[in-house]
Parts: C-alpha cells; sequence; structure tokens
C-alpha cells in the first residue's frame, strides 16, 4: 500500500492557492476557489487540479474523490478575463496553443484517475465547469442547481474532448439540443438526460455525494478500479480519434469575428450579432 497518513498530509500541505483537501478514511473531498465572484476556471487553477490529479495517481488507499466548488457555485467556467488568456492573444500561434491545452489535460487527468470521481454541483455549473464534471464519473446535483454550456452563444465551439464525453452520455440528439440552443438545464431534465445521476435537496449534494461515496468505500477497492476503467475505456474508444482536434477548431473559432462579437456581447450584457465571418 503506498499510501500513509505522511502522504496525505503533505498533499495538504502543498502549495495549493485554490484548493482545498479533506480525507476521511478512503474518501477525499477536493473544493475548489478561484477567488473570484462567479468562480471561475483561470489558468493557475486548471494547473493545481491537473498536478492534483496527477498526485493522486499515486495512492493506491483512495476509494472514491468528490470534486466540489463553493457552497451556492460550482464554476461559471473559464476565466475569459484571466491575464495568461488575455497575454496570448498577442502571441504566436505556438504560445496559444500550449495555453488551450490546460482545460483539456485537467479533463484527462480527471478521467484518467482510478478511484471513483464524484462532481457535487450546486449552483451553475457553466462551460468548462460542465467539460469538467463529464470527464468524471458520476455527477450529483442540487435541485436548483444549472447546467448551462453558452460557448456557441460566444461564437466559439464546445472543446476540451467534451462533445464525445457528452454524446457517450446523453446521445447525440440531445448533445446537439444541450450545445447548439444554448439553453440552461435545471436540475429535473439534466437527470432526465442522464447528464446528472443524481439529485439531492438544494444544499445537499455534497452529502450526497459521500453517502454515495461511501457505499463504494465499503466494496473491494481493486476491482472497483478495474471495473471502473473497463468501463471507461469501453465507452471512450473512439473519443481521442474524434476530437483530437478540437483545439485547434477552438483557437480557429476564437479568432473570427462572430466570437470577437460574441465575447463583446457577453460582457456588455447585450445580444449578439453574428454573421459567419
Amino acid at each position: 500500500m503506498y499510501h500513509d497518513e505522511g502522504y496525505i498530509e503533505k498533499l495538504k500541505m502543498s502549495d495549493w492557492k485554490y484548493l482545498t483537501l479533506e480525507r476521511e478514511n478512503r474518501i477525499l473531498v477536493v473544493s475548489f476557489d478561484s477567488l473570484n465572484q462567479v468562480n471561475s476556471l483561470n489558468i493557475q487553477l486548471m494547473r493545481e487540479l491537473t498536478a492534483l490529479a496527477v498526485e493522486l495517481q499515486q495512492d493506491n488507499d483512495l476509494s472514491a474523490i468528490i470534486l466540489r466548488g463553493r457552497d451556492t457555485m460550482f464554476t461559471g467556467g473559464m476565466d475569459l478575463k484571466d491575464a495568461e488568456i488575455v497575454s496570448t492573444r498577442h502571441g504566436t500561434v505556438a504560445e496559444e496553443r500550449i495555453l488551450a491545452k490546460v482545460g483539456p489535460s485537467m479533463c484527462a487527468a480527471w478521467e484518467a484517475l482510478e478511484p471513483v470521481t464524484i462532481v457535487a454541483i450546486e449552483g451553475w455549473c457553466i462551460g468548462g465547469g460542465v467539460a469538467l464534471a463529464v470527464a468524471c464519473d458520476w455527477r450529483v446535483a442540487g435541485s436548483d442547481s444549472k447546467i448551462y454550456v453558452p460557448e456557441l452563444k460566444l461564437g466559439m465551439n464546445m472543446s476540451w474532448q467534451t462533445i464525445p464525453r457528452l454524446i457517450n452520455l446523453i446521445g447525440p440528439a440531445k448533445t446537439k439540443e444541450l450545445l447548439i440552443l444554448g439553453e440552461p438545464q435545471d436540475a429535473g431534465l439534466a437527470k432526465e438526460w442522464g447528464l446528472v445521476d443524481h439529485i439531492a435537496e438544494s444544499g445537499e449534494a455534497l452529502s450526497k455525494s459521500k453517502t454515495i461515496a461511501n457505499q463504494v468505500a465499503t466494496m473491494p477497492p481493486i476491482p472497483v478500479r478495474m471495473t471502473k476503467r473497463a468501463a471507461t475505456v469501453s465507452a471512450t474508444a473512439l473519443n481521442n480519434a474524434t476530437s483530437f482536434m478540437d483545439i485547434d477548431q477552438f483557437m480557429l473559432t476564437q479568432h473570427t469575428l462572430d466570437a470577437k462579437e460574441g465575447i463583446a456581447a457577453f460582457f456588455e450584457k447585450r445580444k449578439p450579432k453574428f454573421e459567419g465571418k
């Protein structure tokens, strides 16, 4: 067994700026807070989530990991005002591609984790938050939570290899509806579609997630990991083949006039006027 108390204490004491870790026996709760109003995903926060997932691969004693945002807000999505993102708009294509890989690398790292991963969602789960949530195993949503993917409304495509993950969960028609119409979905509809696995009372998503995690922790750890991996590989065998270019597609759409209009309209709180340019 690799895990010991010293190892988990080292993880807790790591220089995390945006993460808080709480462990109870075979269950780890990871909370993230970007310290801004809507708990958006800035580049450094996503790097921390990636680094943590990589470190946790060394812990053979974990059965389940619960990922959560704030008590009232999972995340408002990617932070479009992040200084690193803004600076690359004036950089080279190579620099922009490196930064564009941060989000998909985070999702891939969480998808690769061997313990069962449960996402506890309260409030809004938007854009990149949805991408991260569907890279994990199960999603537990508070009854008044909202799932929203507005990327197309901003003139951009949905990337981070999210589309095949969504199709695995809710099928192609519902994926198109979620992304192309870009309307917020409440927890009940998300559960009906299969995007959310469990609904809890508002404010109780974490508690419900812990109940499920404790059920997982009663099972034999090695077969649980084997079964999770077998199911994931079976469901995602073609995911990379069908989405390996979505970073470059994202970069292409980012430089269109429609994307500039979409982002401007977002910050100016008005409806965008797209022209296909």
